[in-house]
């Protein structure tokens, strides 16, 4: 159980925070990617995705070391390293003259980040399980939520009065708070009793057990398809608004609205989880997003771009569903595997990453002058991820 020292509250604030690193680097640099292409050399308008698609490849490398090692060695050792490693590479990425140096500084931030990401699911899975780490993983989101909601309009204040390096800087300030509360205030769940040494034959037989369950080998398989379609909208968002509508200081505030509308589904999980439950739910938020995007296909092919209230209008409802999506899947994928959390959540989150950016950098290299390849994209995930559900519920 969670130690007294750590109120429920804060605890959710802490692991929040945790994650909220991870949408800080990537939010908060959205309003800067044209004038980063110019510093780096960008040779078409896409290059500017690889920047967002690139810090989810490190995400995934990342994740399948810190969360066995975080097994051996304990969460928080593993944090503190995650947090040394990312300072290093933002220094990459300031000082970057290309592109090439500038996607390395990325992947690295990637891999460091992988290491808060991760293991502060395992520290939740560590303290809670079923329906209630799902209530939890529901309230832990929705503060995550408040950073993208602001992210890009800090960016832009940023670019606005400094440079985009300025943008790493910042963050850098917010890694050193969150790492000196985390030291302070989060006790280490992972008791050494519970530790598992870290060998090469512990890793395979993880992984061995981690495909034995058909429950979270097909929740890492709809987690793979959400996440590449969400991603798209992560890294072609800037191109949309910016370019395609014209929107360059409305942006940040539409972003905002849009992730206030995956927080208020994602408040809304975490007080009806508990009389639901977690399935339910999943099933039909996966139905939700895969008919809008069917319908947004059905409505707009082979037309331009509709007015930006309608697209809004078409985003603001993918989102609400998944503010129902993540957590619930999330804590259906970990269920069964408790007993070997970081290793679980590593293995499954590396797998999810190892499809989800081809995926993502695929759809989103169709994303030039309109944004139909998006909601294409939504579409197919969507529908192949109801698909995987209804097998995995005729197989259990």
């Amino acid at each position: 159980m969670q130690q007294k020292q750590t109120s429920q509250l804060e605890f959710i604030a802490i692991m929040a925070s945790l994650m909220a690193m991870v949408a800080l680097s990537i939010d908060a640099l959205l309003p800067a990617l044209d004038q980063i292409g110019i510093t780096v050399g960008f040779k078409k308008v896409t290059d500017g995705q690889l920047l967002v698609t690139m810090i989810f490849l490190g995400l995934g490398i990342g994740q399948l070391f810190f969360g066995p090692l975080s097994d051996t060695y304990g969460r928080k050792k593993m944090i503190y390293v995650g947090f040394i490693l990312f300072v290093f590479a933002s220094f990459i990425c300031v000082f970057s003259e290309s592109l090439t140096i500038m996607i390395a500084g990325r992947i690295l931030q990637g891999i460091a980040l992988s290491a808060p990401r991760t293991i502060s699911i395992s520290i939740i899975r560590d303290t809670y399980e079923g329906d209630y780490m799902a209530k939890i993983m529901s309230f832990v989101t929705v503060i995550f939520i408040i950073v993208p909601t602001i992210a890009p309009a800090l960016g832009k204040f940023i670019l606005d009065y400094y440079s985009w390096q300025a943008i790493f800087y910042v963050q850098l300030i917010f890694v050193i708070i969150i790492a000196f509360w985390f030291a302070i205030r989060q006790p280490e769940t992972l008791l050494k009793a519970n530790r598992i040494p870290f060998t090469f034959k512990v890793f395979i037989t993880g992984t061995k057990e981690v495909f034995s369950y058909k429950k979270t080998v097909a929740c890492t398989a709809i987690s793979a398809l959400i996440t590449g379609s969400f991603m798209v909208y992560l890294s072609a968002s800037q191109q949309v608004f910016q370019l395609q509508y014209g929107l360059v200081d409305e942006f940040p505030y539409i972003f905002a609205s849009l992730a206030l509308t995956v927080g208020g589904a994602t408040f809304l999980n975490g007080k009806i989880v508990m009389k639901y439950g977690m399935e339910p739910i999943l099933k039909w938020a996966l139905l939700g997003f895969a008919v809008v995007s069917v319908l947004y296909v059905v409505l707009f092919y082979n037309a331009t771009n509709p007015s930006i209230e309608i697209l809004l209008l078409f985003f603001g409802m993918q989102f609400f569903f998944i503010g129902f999506i993540f957590g619930n899947l999330r804590a259906l994928m970990m269920q069964p595997i408790g007993h070997i959390a970081g290793i679980g959540a590593a293995i499954t989150g590396f797998i999810a990453t190892l499809f989800s950016v081809p995926l993502g950098t695929f759809i989103g290299s169709f994303v030039n002058t309109t944004a139909l390849p998006m909601f294409i994209g939504f579409a197919i995930c969507g529908c192949l991820s109801v698909f995987i559900y209804y097998v995995l519920k005729r197989l259990t």
